[in-house]
């Protein structure tokens, strides 16, 4: 292993370093932050062989460009369904990847979602702060927001071909339009009019949408009233009403406290398919009960953990892939003639070559062909 070093060629807004987020630190004013689709960075991460919460490279729908300045190294790709583009091939929205010296990976928004996460194999070199890498968008401390000419560095970059390509994209990673909510805990400013109309009607994203919240476009859902509610904690996820009665879903790098009133909270573990979401979207809410919320938590997280647990696991280098698919009959040799078996070289068989071919699922499809160039028997 060495470290590489890649340089940053063009990038978008609120493209950033994010990690799992700082906890603890809420009570003195700093919000959590980290990724805004925490699933998907922990399946990158995981899938790659990395820890859950490993520093990762954020991606807005802004995109980004970066080339291989130095080494050789896999990388992790996964998020909304982006473009990528890794040295002349185009590849999966969620995929491992090798980027070699004078390559460049390309991401760019595709046809759904707002953010996705590359991960390293290796360690990302960048600033902490109280612990974390995550930026915190608003003061810019932490890792921090790429640029274009900058250079990202990263230590003991490995290539972990056993794990190279596609990622199964667990459905719960798609857009979510429909999230389940908990009433309150200030729904008492509201009349039972505007309450209806929350659990009731449509809203759609504004775009007033960053990493703190996103403002909806709908109804309004005025309080009633005199506003005199002390200012109280604020979790990612409360549904903020100011007074001119516009609801706010608060995010990642939410404030800590605000005295508006919070109509309502979406459930934590939808937040992650919820960002997905682009402007313009239009969602609704559906109410369920405190013990209910706790019930939807539960299985999802059991659900990824048995995601997790799979991903986790090396599919095995590219031979060993194609022995375990048992690929001693079908083959044509470098003549062109067909054969039923291949005896290893050592036993003074024919040198035959492979391609290999990437399917829609993201398991290396071999088909062997007489010329081809890409591995050999």
């Amino acid at each position: 292993m060495s470290d590489a070093i890649l340089s940053v060629v063009s990038v978008g807004p609120h493209v950033s370093i994010q990690d799992g987020g700082r906890s603890g630190f809420m009570r003195f004013g700093v919000p959590r932050s980290g990724a805004m689709d925490r699933a998907s960075l922990a399946a990158a991460n995981i899938a790659l062989g990395n820890a859950a919460n490993a520093p990762t490279i954020e991606v807005s729908m802004g995109g980004v460009v970066l080339e291989c300045q130095a080494g050789i190294l896999s990388l992790a790709i996964a998020g909304g369904g982006f473009v990528v583009q890794c040295g002349s091939a185009k590849v999966g929205s969620w995929s491992i990847v090798t980027l070699r010296t004078g390559e460049r990976l390309t991401i760019r928004p595709g046809h759904w979602g707002s953010w996705t996460y590359l991960a390293f194999a290796g360690e990302l070199v960048s600033e902490h702060w109280l612990g974390s890498a995550s930026t915190h968008a608003s003061s810019g401390l932490g890792g921090g927001r790429l640029k274009v000419g900058q250079l990202l560095h990263v230590r003991s970059a490995s290539r972990r071909e056993e794990r190279g390509g596609d990622i199964p994209c667990p459905v719960t990673a798609r857009p979510r339009s429909e999230l389940h909510i908990v009433l309150g805990p200030q729904e008492r400013f509201f009349s039972a009019d505007a309450l209806q109309t929350l659990m009731t009607r449509s809203y759609i994203l504004s775009d007033a949408y960053d990493r703190m919240g996103v403002r909806l476009k709908g109804p309004a859902l005025s309080p009633e009233g005199l506003l005199d509610m002390p200012s109280e904690a604020i979790v990612r996820g409360s549904i903020q009403v100011a007074g001119d009665g516009v609801p706010t879903i608060l995010l990642a790098d939410h404030q800590t406290t605000g005295g508006y009133p919070k109509i309502a909270t979406v459930v934590d573990s939808e937040l992650d398919s919820f960002v997905q979401l682009r402007s313009r979207d239009e969602i609704r809410f559906i109410p369920i009960s405190p013990d209910k919320a706790v019930e939807l938590s539960r299985s999802r997280h059991a659900g990824l953990a048995r995601y997790y647990s799979a991903i986790s696991t090396a599919r095995g280098s590219l031979s060993q892939r194609l022995m375990g698919e048992n690929l001693i009959s079908g083959v044509v040799d470098a003549k062109g003639r067909n054969r039923e078996d291949i005896r290893p070289q050592s036993q003074g068989a024919p040198r035959l070559r492979l391609s290999y071919e990437r399917s829609f699922h993201g398991f290396l499809g071999p088909s062997i062909r007489a010329g081809a160039s890409a591995g050999t028997l």
